[in-house]
């Protein structure tokens, strides 16, 4: 990541006389040579670049009750595995830049955090099976986050994993944003149930209550099912469509299997160099 300070870097600052000591290597020559002829003496121009730091990366981990499902053997997402994939996929990614990783999340009501530093694997608290948060975890991770010390610097990425059926204030977002960390929302939602809904008009079928958790019997009709199945879809990009109008784009994640997972950090990653001309 680039610095506002001058070092050791890639991307130019700007250029300045020649100072005894200064590398040899950071001669601009052709412009060394035009003040050269201009001034009718040896004159030499070395270039200043500005330095590089390491990345600093954050998860958030939403626990609500709602993020344990569909454990195995259903066949459908299991979300805490499809979590811990992406979450071991950022940590790799952040090793690799040689960046400092930390995490957070609410399960036990407490935070759970662990300060961005190098980590060569995920941390304990990213493995824990609690999945007790209050609806409103987010929120206090934003908070908590914001309140932080030392506080998190600007250009720290923040990736956030939920599915966000329980909607996040748009007031949140901004002042995440407003703080300058880079805000990554990693949507982990299964495309059966959350995504679409499947035509199980005139069946009986087991639904998880998530108030008494346990599962309660549901007969729909036909109709029903299709009209749960257009609110589904209409939610589920309207959620997109949202997040990108904040200038926040989404990770998609609709399985836990870690191939999959990684093309759809890929996918990002094309889309953010397209929309901002850099990669992360």
């Amino acid at each position: 990541m680039t610095s506002v300070r001058r070092g050791s870097g890639s991307d130019v600052a700007g250029s300045r006389p020649y100072r005894p000591g200064d590398d040899a290597h950071s001669i601009d020559w052709a412009a060394s040579a035009r003040l050269s002829s201009a001034h009718g003496a040896d004159e030499f121009i070395v270039r200043e670049y500005l330095a590089e730091e390491a990345p600093r990366v954050v998860v958030l981990s939403d626990r609500r009750p709602a993020m344990q499902l569909f454990p195995s053997p259903l066949p459908w997402l299991d979300k805490p595995e499809a979590m811990r994939q992406a979450a071991e996929l950022v940590v790799e990614a952040t090793l690799a830049a040689r960046g400092f990783f930390g995490y957070l999340d609410f399960a036990a009501d407490e935070p759970a955090w662990v300060a961005p530093r190098t980590h060569r694997e995920l941390p304990e608290a990213a493995l824990g099976d609690s999945f007790a948060a209050r609806e409103d975890n987010l929120a206090r991770g934003f908070e908590f986050l914001a309140e932080s010390q030392p506080p998190l610097p600007a250009g720290t990425f923040v990736f956030v994993l939920s599915d966000f059926l329980m909607q996040l204030a748009d007031a949140h977002w901004i002042a995440a944003l407003e703080r300058r960390w880079d805000i990554v929302p990693v949507v982990v939602q299964d495309p059966v149930w959350e995504r679409s809904f499947p035509a199980v008009g005139g069946v009986v079928v087991p639904l998880y209550d998530q108030t008494t958790r346990r599962f309660a019997p549901v007969r729909l009709t036909p109709r029903e099912a299709a009209r749960r199945r257009e609110e589904n879809e209409a939610r589920a990009q309207g959620l997109l469509d949202r997040l990108r109008s904040l200038d926040l784009g989404p990770v998609l994640v609709t399985s836990s299997d870690r191939d999959e997972i990684f093309q759809a950090f890929l996918e990002w990653a094309d889309e953010r160099v397209v929309s901002r001309g850099h990669w992360w």
